[in-house]
């Protein structure tokens, strides 16, 4: 039928432009922002889905270097109890060269001058918590102080993930020979400057370095699980990312075939609603 008023074939022209130039709009910002998803009206579950993703990739970045900072504290902790070891080993040593009966008093005072030192050193390093000796720092904080409370570290995405880790502050004034009450010989009073001295210092010192490798084997066994817990947040994050991706992301090769076809439909679409509009010139040649 042909009409004035309504140009079917042009309607439909029309409309088969304006959907092809959505397309290709589409298309087009898709590839300008290398993203799929550009609004929620794009694909508002997988902008869901692709959210709740992304907030667990943060969560477990976050995480990682809360690990990392965590690790960090405990081998300074480590460290420090490193350096008591090597200063307790050399009391030993000294004590056990005090202890043979072939040295004059000036000898022994010598070595008992060197192990009195060696032992401010130890008090220094594992401090008592008070203002004068707060012993070994990080961060500003007491390191030992905050560990005989136990620190909890945030090391997932989650409120519930979390490593708490305690080692008690060494007690220096509850090291000794383990003689009992009244014969009690510990880490303050032990003395080289006589050989039965020097033998109680022994037992002393190997009280210290047990009560040391405790301590050592706490913050080993933690510092170990916190390098497995790196891994695997470095795993999980790794596949959540590429997750989100496929949500998000354009494919350049799909997008860039959309472009092409919707040009194509564009302009084509256009010629023909060219044509379609002339329909109505054959209205006139009817009336002449």
């Amino acid at each position: 039928m042909l009409s004035v008023h309504t140009n079917y074939a042009s309607l439909i022209a029309q409309n088969s432009v304006t959907k092809s130039n959505d397309m290709l709009t589409n298309a087009m910002e898709r590839l300008s922002t290398g993203m799929r998803i550009n609004s929620a009206a794009d694909d508002a579950a997988g902008l869901q889905i692709a959210t709740r993703l992304n907030s667990n990739v943060v969560g477990m970045q976050t995480a990682s270097r809360n690990v990392s900072d965590a690790t960090s504290m405990l081998q300074t902790a480590d460290g420090a109890l490193d350096e008591v070891t090597t200063i307790a080993l050399r009391q030993k040593e000294l004590a056990l060269q005090a202890a043979n009966g072939v040295n004059s008093d000036a000898d022994l005072n010598a070595l008992h001058a060197e192990f009195n030192e060696l032992r401010t050193e130890i008090t220094r390093i594992i401090g008592d918590g008070t203002a004068n000796n707060p012993g070994t720092q990080y961060a500003g904080n007491d390191l030992f102080g905050s560990l005989d409370g136990g620190v909890d570290f945030q090391i997932g995405s989650s409120s519930t993930e979390v490593l708490t880790v305690t080692a008690a502050r060494i007690n220096l004034a509850a090291i000794d020979d383990g003689t009992g009450a009244g014969t009690t010989v510990d880490l303050a009073t032990a003395t080289l400057t006589t050989s039965t001295g020097a033998n109680d210092a022994i037992d002393v010192v190997d009280a210290l370095l047990n009560e040391v490798g405790t301590r050592r084997s706490t913050l080993g066994a933690n510092i170990n699980r916190l390098g497995h817990t790196a891994s695997n947040l470095a795993n999980v994050t790794q596949n959540t990312q590429a997750a989100a991706g496929r949500i998000m992301d354009t494919d350049f090769a799909v997008e860039s075939a959309n472009m092409t076809r919707n040009q194509l439909l564009v302009q084509a679409g256009t010629n023909i609603l060219s044509s379609a509009n002339q329909n109505t010139n054959l209205v006139m040649g009817l009336l002449r």
